[in-house]
């Protein structure tokens, strides 16, 4: 299986290139550690490249949409329809992910993979797997298979943003009601209540 492969290539952070990024900063002229969370970025950048100096090239944004079923059950303020209506703004510039894309100069790139409507938007990648999920509250969000296809989709998108020369991915999501879903998955993995996570 495709995505098993995948994540049996997944290796751990290059421990040697953290080791020298630290004495690197280490060495310049400030008190250790005073650039705080900063440093740590830095660190684990170089742990992730395999470079002690990574140089960030081009730079991708990866925004997957889709639309939760469990809006049924009145968990957003907001109706289902935004997700389709923000995703024009974000390629426009007019909303946040799309000027922080452009100050960034990383290239955009907005995935319609389960949207609950069709859209017709140009410059939106369409991989859509169904419209919409399940409601949670109910049932299954999706099949198995579904969960498998949405998570090699986002696996080839990256490839593709890579081959096109990205050395930097960052990835953000769209949809309408998307902490419910998100809250029971990091509820189910942790164990933690979801009460005390959102």
């Amino acid at each position: 299986m495709f995505l098993e492969k995948t994540i049996n290539e997944i290796s751990g952070l290059d421990e040697e290139a953290m080791k020298l990024a630290q004495e690197r900063l280490d060495s310049l002229i400030k008190p250790p550690g005073s650039l705080g969370r900063l440093e740590e970025i830095a660190v684990q950048l170089a742990g992730i490249a395999g470079q002690a100096r990574p140089e960030i090239g081009k730079k991708a944004v990866i925004v997957m949409a889709a639309d939760h079923g469990v809006v049924a059950e009145g968990v957003s303020a907001a109706p289902p329809e935004i997700t389709a209506q923000m995703l024009p703004a974000f390629l426009q510039g007019v909303a946040g992910i799309g000027v922080l894309a452009h100050q960034a100069e990383a290239q955009l790139v907005v995935v319609d993979i389960g949207v609950a409507v069709p859209v017709t938007c140009p410059g939106v990648v369409n991989k859509k797997i169904r419209a919409g999920s399940g409601n949670i509250a109910k049932g299954p969000a999706m099949t198995r298979n579904e969960a498998v296809q949405a998570l090699e989709t986002g696996i080839n998108i990256a490839r593709e943003e890579i081959k096109k020369g990205a050395t930097l991915l960052a990835t953000g999501d769209m949809g309408i009601g998307n902490t419910t879903p998100s809250s029971a998955v990091f509820a189910a993995l942790s164990g933690y209540q979801v009460e005390k996570i959102t």
